[in-house]
């Protein structure tokens, strides 16, 4: 009998290759300024906490401000057209920036406003590219385009912080954040070669505004299990952006790390992403979907207090690089856990007319409060030392745990929806 035709690869698929291409420049570019901004900010313009709060706040305000209307309006959007237009935003705002810094005339409140038009474009790109993928090549295909999307994205977080804190040490960090302006516009290219042309929804089909959004969010709200995760994510987002946003500046003034050793410890960290890819499959297999969730929820925090620990075991004399690492490192493979089941777990209870706006509505809900989060890090930091704002994490992070741990999740081997998947964090 023969044997049905072995299908190729999507690397073999000319209009995703050039999404994947793209996609590969713009992560190894906007890698290079996660690095290279923060690290601009509080070397050169000797931001304070409360500065760095903002500037965290302004780079995810967007999410608070139009994440809702976003996902409604993507859904009535050729998504190719929407990543072109967020690539071109994102390219020129940080020539701009580039520009100012090189000429000196970069502030603070520059960066500011720089982060929140990013931050605009950020929202309809992140959602876009979500809903782009199944359109492209096929549900049949999801699965292996996502992956290898996600595969590029880890790649990139372990090699280019740590090229990037070596070329530190020859070139300023504005050069760095000019090589993302290259990698977006380069982008834009690979983009502009799609072939496949999506076809729109009739316009007497769009729902009103403020229906569409509604039904979204209902869907997250009403849905048992997904409702609970939602808030459990969103909870544990609030108290993950409020270290984030002060990491960098705890590592180089608290921690007393060169810059350039910055870039090190986060790809160092970052390599328990790629370890946790390969895993994650393996051991939800064996430990269930619903057990995955709960349990990576709750050993994030545990694997978090490496960090705060880092400040008095630098008092004793330990090199604080060590705990940062161990501690990033099983981080970054509890969050893959996580990151993978709980995306797989919404993407394949959502109906295909609502991918967008439930994108949109889940990453409002988990990603709104993140503004508010870096400016209250900012004040804690400030009035009561990184190291304390550090263990707020940790307690706060263990907190927004239970409830999932407390949950059916714990009790299911199986999730409603179907197989596990690999897809796109």
């Amino acid at each position: 009998m023969p044997q049905p035709p072995r299908e190729r690869s999507l690397a073999y698929h000319h209009d995703f290759r050039q999404l994947w291409i793209g996609d590969a420049l713009s992560q190894v570019g906007a890698q290079l300024t996660a690095l290279a901004l923060p690290i601009f900010a509080v070397t050169t313009l000797r931001a304070t906490e409360m500065q760095m709060g903002f500037l965290n706040a302004s780079q995810t305000a967007a999410f608070l401000l139009i994440g809702l209307p976003a996902g409604a309006w993507i859904d009535r959007m050729r998504k190719r057209n929407v990543l072109i237009v967020a690539d071109v935003v994102r390219g020129a705002v940080l020539a701009v920036v580039v520009a100012l810094a090189l000429t000196g005339h970069a502030s603070m409140p520059v960066l500011y406003g720089a982060s929140l038009i990013l931050s605009v474009a950020t929202v309809f790109f992140d959602v876009a590219h979500l809903s782009y993928v199944p359109s492209l090549v096929g549900l049949q295909h999801v699965s292996e385009g996502n992956t290898k999307l996600q595969a590029t994205y880890s790649i990139a977080a372990v090699a280019v912080p740590a090229v990037g804190g070596l070329l530190l040490k020859i070139v300023t960090a504005p050069l760095l954040i000019g090589v993302n302006v290259v990698t977006y516009f380069a982008s834009v290219v690979y983009l502009l070669r799609i072939k496949k042309r999506e076809t729109l929804p009739p316009k007497d089909s769009h729902l009103p505004l403020g229906k569409a959004i509604h039904e979204g969010l209902a869907f997250i709200v009403k849905t048992p299990l997904l409702n609970r995760l939602v808030f459990a994510t969103g909870a544990s987002a609030l108290f993950a952006t409020m270290g984030w946003t002060m990491i960098v500046k705890y590592v180089v003034d608290s921690l007393g790390v060169s810059k350039d050793s910055v870039g090190l410890v986060l790809s160092a960290s970052a390599i328990g992403g790629i370890l946790g890819a390969f895993l994650v499959r393996r051991v939800t297999l064996r430990v269930g979907e619903g057990r995955v969730i709960a349990l990576s929820a709750l050993v994030i925090p545990i694997f978090y207090v490496g960090i705060p620990l880092a400040q008095p075991l630098h008092d004793g004399g330990v090199n604080p690089i060590i705990p940062l690492v161990v501690s990033g490192f099983l981080m970054q493979i509890a969050n893959t856990f996580f990151n993978v089941s709980q995306v797989s777990f919404r993407q394949r209870l959502c109906p295909p007319h609502l991918l967008g706006r439930m994108n949109a509505s889940f990453r409002f809900i988990v990603w709104g409060g993140m503004p508010l989060a870096s400016l209250i890090g900012g004040v804690i930091a400030s009035q009561f030392g990184m190291a304390t704002m550090m263990w707020v994490v940790v307690v706060g992070q263990f907190v927004a745990a239970l409830p999932l741990v407390f949950s059916p999740f714990m009790r299911m081997r199986d999730l409603p929806g179907g197989n596990v998947q690999t897809v796109e964090v």
